[in-house]
């Protein structure tokens, strides 16, 4: 299983930049971020700097959107980066959110979002595509190789992902719902006659290492409470659409009964009051908390469903300690052993 690391491209941009090049060093496979160009900076330009101070990592937003970025100007982008630093960009997409919400807009269709997909990678990938009535390609671009991962959670979403997305991106990390979204990916993936298992799988969410205390515990929830406020705004619509009484399962929708509504200018903040609703119950199926030991039950629980990436959301007090910690006392446990002598019976 790769892990990756989302962050949020809050000033100072030098501070984003050293967090990726410390994930780098602990062997972090990527770097992701959030597209928001309201509520911090703006991501591609940091994109730049974070790959010209790595070498391995994989650069990319969770996620973007069809609504707020031009579908060829953000494959143009992509394609650039790949030509300075040699592919090393992936594009997370889905309906768009607080980049669309704060200002005064609504998420965009699936259909749009479809679309979008198509396009963004066919020219990510040196290829034509045809928008409209027009046929299109970048001339400059032919050995640019570049991923489209689609973010959702309803049913609709889940379809068209297995349909048309080289990747599927969950922000949350309970094992029930990761089981029940990834087997409707695949299942939409194979009626398409495609290959289920070509389709990567990547899980999201708030990672807090701690001493394995009832109070670090404590604390750790209350540094992760927003997560639970940021996905319900997406369960919100998913029950309006759906309904509660839907197929989409309970353990996801039941806990937005609370929810009384959302400021976006808290988004994905420690201390977020429009959480207080989530519950600590749902704070610990979404989230990773407690001991090393405890984190490694978890991320091998996910591998075993089919989780290919597993990406920390690190929007709290401990950013640095959380890679340090992962760096040193996780993801070597991930790794399968390989010793540098073994003794060969003949």
């Amino acid at each position: 299983m790769d892990i990756g690391v989302v962050l949020q491209c809050t000033p100072p941009s030098s501070r984003v930049i050293e967090l990726a090049r410390v994930a780098e060093t602990h062997g972090f496979s990527h770097v992701w971020t959030f597209d928001s160009h309201l509520l911090w900076q703006e991501p591609y330009v940091i994109y730049s700097q974070i790959l010209a101070a790595t070498r391995k990592v994989i650069v990319g937003p969770m996620v973007t959107n069809p609504a707020t970025r031009d579908q060829t100007v953000t494959a143009s982008t992509f394609a650039t980066l790949n030509e300075m630093f040699g592919n090393r960009t992936i594009c997370g997409i889905g309906r768009g959110d607080s980049a669309v919400r704060t200002l005064g807009h609504r998420p965009t269709t699936l259909a749009a979002l479809r679309e979008s997909v198509n396009v963004i990678r066919e020219l990510g990938n040196g290829r034509s595509a045809v928008i409209g009535e027009t046929e299109v390609r970048f001339p400059w671009a032919g050995d640019s190789r570049l991923d489209v991962w689609v973010a959702g959670y309803g049913p609709k979403a889940l379809e068209l992902t297995g349909e048309v997305a080289d990747g599927f991106i969950l922000q949350l990390a309970d094992p029930d719902i990761t089981a029940w979204t990834i087997a409707k990916v695949r299942a939409a993936a194979a009626a398409a006659g495609r290959d289920p298992l070509s389709v990567k799988i990547c899980v999201a969410a708030p990672a807090y290492v701690t001493d394995g205390s009832a109070e670090g515990l404590a604390h750790a929830r209350e540094q992760c409470r927003w997560f639970g406020g940021m996905v319900g705004n997406h369960v919100a619509d998913i029950v309006a659409k759906y309904g509660a009484d839907g197929e989409v399962p309970a353990a996801l929708t039941d806990y937005i009964a609370g929810r009384a509504g959302y400021d976006y200018n808290q988004h994905g903040q420690a201390g977020n009051t429009h959480a207080d609703f989530v519950p600590d119950e749902i704070i610990d199926r979404f989230c990773l908390l407690g001991s090393p030991d405890e984190h490694v039950e978890r991320l091998i629980e996910l591998e075993k469903l089919g989780v290919d990436q597993f990406a920390v959301y690190l929007q709290h007090d401990a950013k640095t300690a959380t890679l340090d910690a992962y760096g040193e006392r996780v993801l070597p446990r991930l790794k399968q052993p390989v010793t540098a002598t073994r003794e060969v019976t003949r």
